[in-house]
């Protein structure tokens, strides 16, 4: 068994979806006290924009730039955590509603023609059906279902669809929703987020 951890909000010690991945994260690690666990912090160790390096130069690099053989090297080990892990755990706090281009960036490395999808005749076909995905979302307003922002969610509607894509189809989202609407809703929201945490199985 094997946990990645990943986070990406840039509030560092502020971050409520930090300290929501965390409580998940011992949560899980005492579900699997023998499971490997893996963190990886996309804020604090800079993640380079993908440029498709993977795609164009498959594995022959030398004509490839020093910093393209950096991208190179870096997309397989961000490749190769993700694939190996049976549950990856995901703090993504919505930012101008979208998740944030460091978690995009770490999506890129991970979506790969051939190895995590592939198309068929049916069209495209997921290659990681066997993992469990649990996201920690967190944002200021308000869009879930029924509320007048939900078509403006780019946020929590992407990560479904892009692991969803992947063939992931364990997918639990647990959203603290509304932060930003006062203290009282913001508490309510953290707590609800914390019970659901608690009943993870």
């Amino acid at each position: 068994m094997k946990i990645l951890h990943l986070d990406s909000s840039v509030t560092g010690e502020k971050s409520v979806s930090r300290s929501l991945t965390a409580i998940a994260a011992e949560r899980l690690k005492s579900q699997y006290p023998d499971a490997e666990y893996i963190y990886r912090d996309l804020v604090n160790e800079t993640l380079r924009h993908y440029t498709a390096v993977l795609r164009i130069y498959g594995d022959n690099v030398e004509q490839t730039t020093p910093e393209q053989k950096q991208e190179f090297a870096l997309g397989k080990q961000i490749l190769e955590e993700f694939l190996s892990a049976d549950i990856v755990l995901v703090g993504a706090p919505m930012y101008n509603l979208s998740v944030p281009s460091q978690l995009k960036a770490w999506i890129d490395h991970i979506v790969v023609p051939g190895v995590t999808f592939k198309y068929g005749a049916k069209g495209a076909e997921g290659q990681c059906g066997g993992k469990r995905v649990i996201i920690l979302s967190t944002r200021g307003g308000q869009y879930g279902p029924g509320t007048s922002s939900e078509p403006y969610d780019f946020q929590e509607k992407y990560m479904r669809a892009i692991f969803g894509f992947l063939g992931v189809q364990d997918v639990t989202v647990i959203t603290a929703e509304g932060i930003a609407r006062g203290p009282e809703i913001a508490a309510a929201a953290i707590a609800g987020a914390k019970a659901a945490i608690a009943n993870l199985s």
